[in-house]
């Protein structure tokens, strides 16, 4: 088993960033690939980033490519999400979430263990 604890969501204005943190206890965080997903109300659960259990390779949504940047500190078993020039369309709860196999992916349902999400409200 692995829990996951998300923190760092907040309210901010539209260019501002926000830096979200998901640490995880419980099994050995270094074989775990990460990734982050977002649920905006009433719109279904979409990836936005996701990172290799190394930390080479990154992957990203097209909707925040450019802004947002995943990176993993495996020592302190975190996972980041640095959020810049942040529009109100990105408001929603951030969850992050692990995967066992060690390999970026942008499906949700290969990811076996979820955060409780953080809620991230970017306003005008």
């Amino acid at each position: 088993q692995v829990q996951l604890v998300e923190s760092g969501g907040g309210l901010v204005q539209a260019g501002g960033s926000l830096r979200l943190s998901c640490v995880a206890s419980g099994r050995t965080f270094s074989n775990y690939a990460m990734g982050w997903f977002r649920q905006a109300p009433g719109k279904e659960r979409e990836f936005v980033a996701a990172i290799s259990w190394s930390g080479g390779r990154t992957g990203y949504a097209d909707s925040v490519k450019g802004r947002f940047t995943i990176s993993r500190d495996n020592a302190k078993n975190t996972v980041y999400l640095q959020m810049n020039s942040l529009k109100p369309e990105d408001t929603a709860i951030y969850y992050c979430a692990a995967d066992q196999f060690g390999t970026i992916s942008t499906t949700k349902g290969v990811y076996e263990y979820w955060g409780q999400g953080t809620q991230v409200t970017v306003s005008t």
